[in-house]
């Protein structure tokens, strides 16, 4: 999920207001599948799931704004912008649909043909060690929520239990 928090950040250009998590432990003492959505002060709402034990392999990142739906899809690259504005004809909103123009290369190779080229031209990388850094705050501040909202249901889970 971390990939996809630095893109979120990228296209938000600020830290969220509030992060709601939920995430367990399935085959190993880390969390294996994590479910979070992050709203920005902008409207933005952004619903991001990573897990390790899904049947099917899905890479995909949803953002939602006032008037506006994004949906990127990773595997099959390709970018889709659904927008929302008001009808010059009639009482309905009018809906725009868009497919946005992606550059298709292989995500792992072009991450480290980019980094490459950033050491040997003396250049800021495409993700620079600020932006990484910013990621891996609110990755750590998602953790903290899927603790605290695993907390929170074991507490639920023990005083439903206790009052049997």
């Amino acid at each position: 999920m971390i990939h996809d928090l630095d893109i979120v950040l990228s296209f938000t250009q600020a830290l969220p207001q509030e992060i709601r998590a939920a995430g367990i432990s399935v085959l190993s003492n880390k969390v294996d599948i994590a479910n979070v959505r992050l709203s920005f002060e902008s409207g933005c709402v952004a619903n991001l799931t990573a897990s390790r034990v899904s049947v099917e392999q899905v890479r995909k990142l949803r953002l939602f704004q006032p008037g506006e739906y994004i949906s990127l899809d990773y595997q099959r690259q390709d970018a889709t912008r659904f927008s929302v504005g008001t009808a010059e004809a009639g009482p309905l909103p009018k809906i725009g649909f868009e497919q946005l123009k992606v550059e298709r290369v292989e995500p792992l190779e072009a991450e480290l043909l980019s980094f490459c080229e950033a050491v040997r031209q003396r250049t800021r990388p495409r993700v620079d060690g600020w932006q990484g850094s910013r990621a891996l705050q609110l990755a750590e501040a998602i953790l903290d929520k899927i603790e605290e909202h695993a907390e929170i249901v074991s507490e639920t889970i023990r005083s439903r239990h206790l009052s049997k």
